[in-house]
């Protein structure tokens, strides 16, 4: 008769061999997914911290642009991905918060159950500019101002969908504004056509405005988050509304089910990787700013952001842990 610590035994010899293998990881390259076509701020930011990974866990580490369906494609590639340790997603809030409350049929995965967030480690604040001759200096003014605007108060963004048509909404409901939401096929026409004076505003990942705002062509009205360069523009809640705008961050994640073994080790690597000065150095003068957040941190983040537009959208939420 086989007695249960003889079973006990025989599936601890099974899971031996896998587990010493975890506890050697990595032993192989490691392929870094991210949802993001090649050549913008965003992907500069994965291959640099791409780079400081292959130095720090000593393997090869290959970025892979995989964008499409506003980020959901690469993200569900690394959610069907082996569970070895062997392949990260390096993914934005879009597919994680946003899409899914938008489009829920096209991204039919929960992060926090499909993947593991292993750490938030990148923010690229969004803005709200206006032109340095407009009627308005201020959020407040402009908010005054709208009632006698002929047009009212039109603020562009990047896209349907993208933060800052959220944002514009976010000002509404915590201000009582009337801003009307402008949407563009990315960020250039949309400042084209600030600059042109056809809409009075844009909210913007802050990268996009950066050069216009330092050259003084453009004002800064209000903020996501703080950020070292600019900061006499605050958030809505430093100016004392309840809620603010949405900016864009970015966090590393693996499939769920990867060994705990692998994740207690990459993790160090990663928060090493965001806090590199020469890695801040060289994002920060395109609005990026490095801010090392735990996996718990990062859980956090998704299930507030994704509460908060669902409720600003009169979606019912999904389950989130």
């Amino acid at each position: 008769m086989i007695k249960r610590r003889d079973i006990l035994g025989f599936t601890s010899l099974l899971a031996a061999p896998f587990l010493a293998r975890a506890n050697e990881y990595p032993r192989m390259p490691i392929n870094l997914v991210t949802p993001l076509a090649a050549g913008d701020a965003a992907d500069r930011a994965a291959r640099l911290m791409g780079q400081e990974l292959s130095r720090l866990l000593d393997t090869p580490v290959t970025v892979i642009n995989r964008p499409g369906a506003g980020g959901s494609l690469g993200t569900q590639s690394v959610i069907r991905a082996p569970k070895d340790g062997y392949t990260l997603l390096y993914a934005q809030n879009s597919p994680l918060t946003i899409r899914r409350v938008l489009e829920p049929e096209a991204t039919n995965y929960d992060p926090l159950r499909d993947l593991t967030p292993l750490g938030l480690t990148t923010r690229s604040p969004a803005v709200l500019v206006a032109r340095k001759d407009a009627p308005f200096k201020t959020l407040k003014e402009m908010i005054a101002h709208a009632p006698k605007a002929p047009n009212g108060i039109r603020i562009g963004n990047a896209g349907p969908g993208s933060v800052g048509e959220i944002s514009t909404q976010l000002i509404n409901s915590a201000t009582g504004a009337a801003l009307s939401s402008v949407s563009y096929k990315g960020a250039a026409p949309a400042i084209t056509d600030l600059l042109g004076g056809h809409i009075e505003g844009v909210i913007l990942a802050l990268g996009a405005v950066s050069t216009h705002i330092r050259s003084g062509s453009l004002r800064a009205l209000a903020i996501s988050s703080p950020f070292p360069e600019f900061p006499e523009v605050l958030t809505l809640r430093q100016l004392g509304y309840k809620a603010d705008i949405l900016g864009v961050w970015f966090g590393f994640f693996m499939p769920a089910g990867v060994p705990k073994a692998v994740v207690d080790r990459i993790v160090p690597a990663l928060e090493e990787a965001t806090r590199h000065a020469g890695i801040s150095a060289q994002l920060l003068p395109a609005g990026i700013v490095q801010e090392w957040g735990s996996g718990r941190a990062l859980s956090e983040e998704i299930s507030s952001e994704f509460r908060a537009v669902s409720e600003l959208l009169g979606t019912r939420a999904k389950n989130t842990k």
